[in-house]
């Protein structure tokens, strides 16, 4: 099977930088499913139904979100089977951490989990995902590692290792360069990027971000607008074994449409 999973999608550019690209890209590299990080979908970050509904136009299957999954106080839109929030919040939070995918022949399980490293102190995520792992009944896995700390990115993916299909990092939205098969079975990327305005800073306009490192003073963040970056990566997995045997990184600059 293939999988294309987008970065953190960032309000009405991204969504709609999503709405018109992914249908293409989804064509492009014949894949299966489509997974969406939409935790920053919303105007002014959050996930709301309407930046949900247009993700799911956008031929998203599965929507993760992360530390901003309830900024919008609209838990109701976890009641949605594929939609998720990191499943090391709490028990009591609204949603789950886990949607299982019945594609035919085969099961796909996506697992969102969050950091704590310079993040907010949930559970333990390597504790949960060892509790998670023995539940799913399928060897097809990809975790959504929605983290602060390239190291912590990085230990969880050799933890990994062998154990999942593919440990893909989100949160920072700047896309990294070092996509590999982890023991040759783990697909790994500590950042897939984001989806968002080229001229920005991490998707919202520069002026109110570089004045907040400048003076440390309470700012409105506003979001950019202009043609869009757009990160992604392609994983082609072996249902029968759960293996990765491939990972690409996808980058793309509409104003000059170069990957």
């Amino acid at each position: 099977m293939r999988i294309l999973m987008f970065g953190d999608a960032v309000g009405e550019t991204g969504t709609a930088c999503f709405q018109k690209t992914a249908p293409q890209l989804k064509r492009e590299y014949k894949a299966d499913l489509v997974i969406v990080n939409g935790e920053n979908s919303a105007k002014g970050n959050g996930i709301t139904q309407h930046s949900a509904q247009q993700l799911f136009e956008g031929g998203a299957d599965v929507i993760t979100t992360g530390n901003h999954c309830f900024r919008r106080r609209c838990p109701e839109i976890f009641e949605h089977d594929r939609i998720l929030r990191p499943a090391n919040y709490p028990e009591g939070a609204p949603g789950k951490g886990v949607c299982i995918l019945d594609c035919g022949a085969y099961r796909f399980a996506v697992v969102n989990l969050m950091g704590t490293a310079f993040m907010e102190p949930l559970d333990n995520p390597f504790s949960v995902i060892d509790a998670i792992l023995p539940t799913l009944g399928t060897n097809n896995i990809l975790v959504d590692f929605h983290a602060e700390a390239t190291s912590e990115k990085r230990a969880m993916g050799i933890y990994l290792k062998g154990k999942v299909s593919a440990v893909i990092g989100t949160h920072t939205h700047v896309q990294t360069a070092d996509e590999e098969l982890i023991g040759g079975t783990t697909g790994y990327l500590t950042d897939v990027g984001m989806i968002g305005a080229e001229y920005s800073v991490l998707g919202v306009h520069p002026e109110p971000a570089i004045e907040k490192q400048r003076f440390h003073t309470p700012v409105q963040f506003t979001e950019a607008t202009g043609s869009c970056m757009i990160g992604g990566v392609l994983l082609e997995i072996d249902t029968k074994s759960g293996i990765c045997n491939k990972i690409e990184r996808i980058f793309i600059r509409e104003s000059t449409k170069s990957c």
